[in-house]
Formats: structure tokens, C-alpha cells, sequence
């Protein structure tokens, strides 16, 4: 794995003004899906595998995560997929820096599922050809991944014990790629229509729907690659959430 090309990888979160703030286990922490809960049918693992499915289904032009689409683009069904930022940039020598202040509008009774920091590997990445391989380096990346410096915090609440979210994805399939796709941004051989073999690893949320109104999440965390001659990644995710009134999904569904 070559560590300067691969921002695609991981969801880069930062440490930024969170010591300040208290770990309260109230109303952030009450609206997270436990980690070992199904949701919708899927467990956490599978719902990561399908997060990584749709960030690979749109090209970098008409993405969220490019800040190029609308959050609705390549949404469907009563979870919703959120992220981080493709555009992380080097500030100094050794030390990456992703910011995203985001402002989206998401129809109500929509759960939100993001990753707060994870790390993929694939076959079409020249990461493995067999799940063996694929998942003992992202195992190795993920253990790069500092649990202390998560956070998550909605609404301004705090939500603790983040270093449970941690998990494995089964192997999964993403494709057919589309023209433009993120992979040829970033410089591998990712023609229109490939698909290709994947696993990630890493620590997720899943946001059970919010009420009808205007919410603030902000998530992050850190991956420190420094001992390994790779660099300190750090992000800083914000998204302003409006949530309006969608008659088909009114009703709360957090089975």
C-alpha cells in the first residue's frame, strides 16, 4: 500500500478543541444504534460494507463527499450514508488536515450511517487478491486508528465509549464503477464498469433518525502513521442537519 495515495482510504478525523469538552452519556449517546444491534436487517459490519458501496458508486464530479452533489445523490432506502472529506491537504511536513462544514437537508425518519475513522483495502487498489490478504492490511492500518481521539458529538452532546464502534466488514463487492470514479482521481487503473473485491476496518455510527428541525453532528479522530514513515492524518467533520417533514418516512423507525 502506497501510504501517500491512499487519503481514499481512511475517514480522517481530528482532534480539534474536543479535550475541553465533557463525555456525558445522555441524549448523544441515547441516539446511537448499539454496535452489536441489526438495524434494518444488517449488522454494523454490513452496513460498512455498504457505506463503502455507495462511496465508490458516484464519480468524484457529482459526489457529497467532493462536496460536488447534493447529500441525496446515490441515497435510497431508510438509512443514508454520511462521510468525510476527499480534499484533506498537507499543512506542514508529516501532518494531513481534512476540514468539512457541511449543511445538508435529509427527509425525517432517515437514519444516518458514517464512519468516523476507517480503513479499506481492494483488489483493483493493488491491496491483495484474496480476503486473507485484503483483510490483514486493513487490520494492520486500522490499528493505527487512536480509539482516545474519536469523537462524535451531536447536537452539542458528547457520546462516549467510542472505542467500541470498531468493525471488520465482511468481504464485499463494490462496482460497476462509474466513468470518473474516485479511483482514477487518485491515479489506479479503474476503467468505467470494474468491480472489485473489498474489505475495511474501523469505527462507525449509526444516527438514529432525528426529529423534524435543525442538528448539528461533528465527528473525527486521528490515524498516526508517523512510525510506520507514513504521515498524521487529521480531520475535522461538521454537518449542519435539517431534517423536513417526508409524509413516507414520518414516522420514527429505530427497530
Amino acid at each position: 500500500m502506497r501510504v501517500e495515495t491512499r487519503l481514499i482510504a481512511f475517514w480522517l478525523v481530528s482532534l480539534l478543541a474536543t479535550a475541553s469538552l465533557p463525555v456525558v452519556a445522555d441524549e448523544g449517546g441515547a441516539k446511537i444504534v448499539p454496535i452489536n444491534a441489526k438495524y434494518h436487517g444488517l449488522t454494523y459490519a454490513q452496513w460498512s460494507a455498504r457505506q463503502w458501496q455507495w462511496v465508490y458508486s458516484l464519480p468524484a464530479v457529482a459526489h457529497p463527499l467532493f462536496d460536488t452533489a447534493d447529500v441525496s445523490a446515490g441515497q435510497s432506502g431508510k438509512v443514508w450514508f454520511l462521510g468525510g472529506t476527499f480534499t484533506a491537504v498537507e499543512t506542514v511536513p508529516g501532518v494531513t488536515v481534512g476540514l468539512a462544514d457541511r449543511s445538508v437537508v435529509i427527509p425525517s425518519g432517515k437514519s444516518l450511517f458514517f464512519p468516523l475513522v476507517d480503513v479499506e483495502a481492494a483488489t483493483i487498489e493493488g491491496n491483495g487478491t484474496t480476503e486473507s490478504e485484503l483483510r490483514t492490511l486493513t487490520n494492520f492500518y486500522a490499528d493505527f486508528i487512536d480509539p482516545e481521539s474519536l469523537f462524535l458529538i451531536i447536537d452539542g452532546k458528547p457520546v462516549p465509549n467510542l472505542q467500541r464502534q470498531r468493525v471488520d466488514s465482511p468481504l464485499f463487492q463494490y462496482g460497476p464503477l462509474p466513468e470518473g470514479n474516485i479511483l482514477q482521481l487518485f491515479g489506479y487503473v479503474a476503467p468505467a464498469g470494474a468491480t472489485s473485491p473489498s474489505v475495511s476496518d474501523g469505527y462507525f455510527a449509526m444516527l438514529k433518525p432525528l426529529s423534524r428541525g435543525v442538528h448539528t453532528l461533528r465527528f473525527g479522530g486521528s490515524l498516526d502513521l508517523t512510525s510506520i514513515g507514513g504521515p498524521l492524518f487529521i480531520q475535522d467533520i461538521r454537518y449542519k442537519i435539517i431534517v423536513k417533514s417526508d409524509k413516507k418516512n414520518d414516522r420514527d423507525d429505530d427497530d
